[in-house]
């Protein structure tokens, strides 16, 4: 019990660690807010007139994938942090200091997952001031929520290896660039059925399309299938689980060089 609580209390403090971070580097956390949110905006306005999604209007087709694009940029700014921590020596000297060293990274998913929680409210208010209007109800939401939540914890955990395993600050973000791209790769923004078969089959087969199809069912109240929904869940788990310990791994080995 002891330790359980000395863990929990040196996740905390990680965490408030790297929120206060955040809080001095306000220019990248805009950024990770601002272009999504210019995005959406720019698909709406710009190319929503031209996009044919069916029966839906564009602005309530796209919002699934614009928040995971928020969330992919997001992750951009956690490999970063990371790869920064361990590169100017600051994780040397959290080693050598008596705390949990799975403290020092459960920090920063911690701080990643409070991140993206507030620009994911931050899209979905302006969603709604440009057209969007779902017709969830109180329990599509809050499955809403657990789906966003378990694919912020999965991309996070997975820019923590980046941010690891990264040579450089540079290089973390540019490795973590692929969850800003894939939801574009997905039925995010247009229908499977328009693209090419060889994307389609990429399409179908990636984690973001499950995801971004059981998240708009829900938002839409559309006939949810079950079996996506049990595919997105599982992408977010195995995601989750696999990077966690690729990403203790990875960073015991660093920490004991």
């Amino acid at each position: 019990m002891d330790k359980a609580r000395k863990k929990y209390s040196d996740t905390l403090t990680m965490t408030g660690r790297c929120l206060l971070l955040s809080k001095r580097n306000i220019d990248t956390f805009l950024t990770s807010l601002v272009l999504p949110v210019l995005m959406m905006i720019l698909f709406v306005y710009v190319l929503g007139g031209a996009m044919n999604v069916g029966s839906s209007s564009y602005v309530n087709y796209i919002v699934p994938g614009v928040i995971l694009q928020c969330i992919g940029q997001c992750a951009s700014t956690t490999a970063i942090t990371v790869n920064s921590d361990i590169r100017n020596g600051i994780i040397d000297r959290f080693c050598t200091m008596p705390i949990k060293k799975s403290s020092v990274l459960c920090g920063h998913v911690f701080s990643a997952v409070l991140r993206n929680l507030l620009t994911t409210i931050i899209v979905v208010a302006v969603a709604l001031i440009v057209g969007f209007r779902p017709s969830a109800q109180a329990l599509d939401w809050l499955t809403v929520f657990f789906i966003v939540l378990l694919y912020i914890i999965a991309i996070s955990w997975i820019s923590v290896f980046i941010g690891i395993k990264a040579n450089s600050s540079e290089g973390a973000g540019a490795c973590a660039v692929f969850a800003v791209v894939l939801p574009y790769l997905s039925s995010g923004f247009a229908p499977l059925e328009t693209m090419p078969q060889f994307l389609r089959i990429f399409a179908e087969n990636q984690p973001m399309t499950p995801i971004i199809e059981t998240m708009r069912s829900l938002l839409l109240k559309e006939p949810l299938n079950t079996h996506t929904l049990f595919i997105a869940v599982a992408w977010c788990l195995v995601l989750s689980v696999v990077f966690y310990f690729l990403s203790k791994t990875a960073f015991k080995k660093n920490t004991t060089k």
